[in-house]
C-alpha cells in the first residue's frame, strides 16, 4: 500500500508522460508524517518508486535520488521550492535513506535498476545523479557509473541544504558534510522508538501487575491492588528511561555503547525509586535494580537503529555482547522479586 500524494499531476517530456508533484506539503502530508513519527502504519507510508518532476524540469535539470519512505520523499521535495528538478525514488521497502543504506536496500543494484526502469537516459541529457550523503554506505559509485553510465554525486547530509548545494554547482561546504545529532534530532525520534516497543512493555506491565498478588497464602486481589500499581510505575519508569531519557541525554552518558548508557540511566532511576520507597524491602530493591537496569539497557540499545553514530556490524556486535547480560539481569531480578512475594 502506498500513501496518496496530494495534487499529483503529470507532464509530457521527451515523449514520456511523467508524474509531477508540488513542493508544498499539504495538511494530509503533515498529518501522515506525524503518524509515521508515532509508528502508525509507518511501514505502509511509502510512495511509488519512479521518477517525479518538481517545477518545470528540462533535460538539463538535476536528478535527486530518494528512498520511497514518504517522510524522506517529503523532506526532499519541500526543499525544492523554486527549483526545477527530477526526483528519482528507489524502492527501499519503505525504509529511510540511512537505515536502508545500512540494510542494503538503498544500494547499487536498486539504483541501477531504477535508472533503467524509468528510462532516465531519455529524460535527461546529462549523466549525473545526486544521492543523499547518508546513502553513501550502501552505494558503490564506480559500479553505478560502469553499469548505468550515470555518475554519482553525493549531496549534503540534510535536505534543507540541497538548494544551496545545487546553486553552488553541486559543491558542498564542510558544514553540509557534517552529521549532526542534536537534542532536537533525538527528540523527534523518541516517539517511534517508544511506540514500537510499547506492546512488549504493556505485556510486562500486565504480568507484573497480576503477579503482585501472589503470596504464601495463595493469591490476593487486595495485594494486587496494593503492590500492583507500584510495580507498574517501576516498569514504566524503566521503559521511559530507555526510550526517552537515554536518547535525550545520549552525548553526556558514560560509555560508548548504547546498552551501557542505558544501564547507567537504569541505575540512576533505580536509586531514585529506592529513595522514594517504590522498591520496597532491601531484597525487593535488589530485584528492581536488576529489572530496571535490564529494561533501560535493552530499550536504550534499540535506539542504535535511529542513530547515525552506528553501523550494522557495530549494532550486531553490541547486541551479541549485551543481550546475555540483560537477559540474565532480567531473569534474576524477576526470580528475586517473585521470591519476595512469599517472604
Amino acid at each position: 500500500m502506498t500513501a496518496t500524494i496530494k495534487n499529483l499531476t503529470s507532464i509530457t517530456h521527451n515523449g514520456l508522460t511523467l508524474p509531477k508533484v508540488i513542493p508544498q506539503l499539504t495538511f494530509a502530508d503533515k498529518l501522515g508524517g506525524c503518524k509515521a513519527r508515532w509508528a502508525i502504519a509507518r511501514m505502509k507510508y511509502t510512495v511509488e518508486p519512479g521518477i517525479y518532476a518538481v517545477g518545470n524540469p528540462t533535460d538539463q535539470s538535476p536528478v535527486l535520488v530518494s528512498a520511497n519512505y514518504k517522510l524522506s520523499f517529503d523532506f526532499l521535495r519541500k526543499e525544492l521550492t523554486g527549483i526545477d528538478a527530477w526526483i528519482m525514488v528507489i524502492d527501499t521497502n519503505g525504509i529511510n535513506v540511512w537505515c536502508a543504506a545500512g540494510k542494503g536496500t538503498f544500494g547499487t543494484a536498486e539504483i541501477v535498476r531504477r535508472i533503467e526502469s524509468v528510462e532516465l537516459n531519455k529524460i535527461v541529457s546529462h549523466r549525473k545523479i545526486i544521492l543523499p550523503q547518508l546513502g553513501g554506505v550502501g552505494v558503490a559509485a564506480h559500479k553505478v557509473k560502469k553499469q548505468s553510465g550515470f555518475m554519482v554525486i553525493y549531496g549534503p547530509v540534510r535536505a534543507r541544504d540541497i538548494k544551496a548545494f545545487i546553486d553552488a554547482g553541486n559543491k558542498a561546504t564542510p558544514d553540509m558534510r557534517q552529521v549532526h545529532f542534536t537534542l532536537y534530532d533525538r527528540l523527534v525520534l523518541t516517539p517511534v522508538e517508544f511506540t514500537i516497543s510499547a506492546k512488549y512493555a504493556l505485556f510486562i506491565i500486565a504480568a507484573m501487575f497480576l503477579l503482585s498478588g501472589i503470596n504464601k497464602q495463595g493469591y490476593s486481589t487486595q495485594l494486587t491492588l496494593e503492590n500492583g500499581f507500584r510495580a507498574v510505575f517501576n516498569v514504566m519508569t524503566a521503559y521511559l528511561g530507555g526510550t526517552v531519557i537515554a536518547p535525550l541525554f545520549l552525548p553526556w552518558l558514560p560509555g560508548t555503547s548504547f546498552s551501557v548508557k542505558g544501564f547507567y540511566v537504569g541505575l540512576l532511576l533505580a536509586a531514585a525509586l529506592s529513595l522514594t520507597g517504590y522498591t520496597g524491602t532491601q531484597l525487593e530493591t535488589l530485584a528492581w535494580i536488576l529489572l530496571v537496569t535490564a529494561i533501560t539497557s535493552f530499550t536504550a540499545m534499540n535506539f542504535t537503529g535511529a542513530s547515525t553514530y552506528t553501523s550494522l556490524s557495530g549494532v550486531n556486535k553490541e547486541m551479541k555482547r549485551a543481550i546475555p547480560f540483560q537477559l540474565t539481569a532480567a531473569v534474576a531480578g524477576l526470580v528475586i522479586w517473585i521470591i519476595t512475594r512469599f517472604i
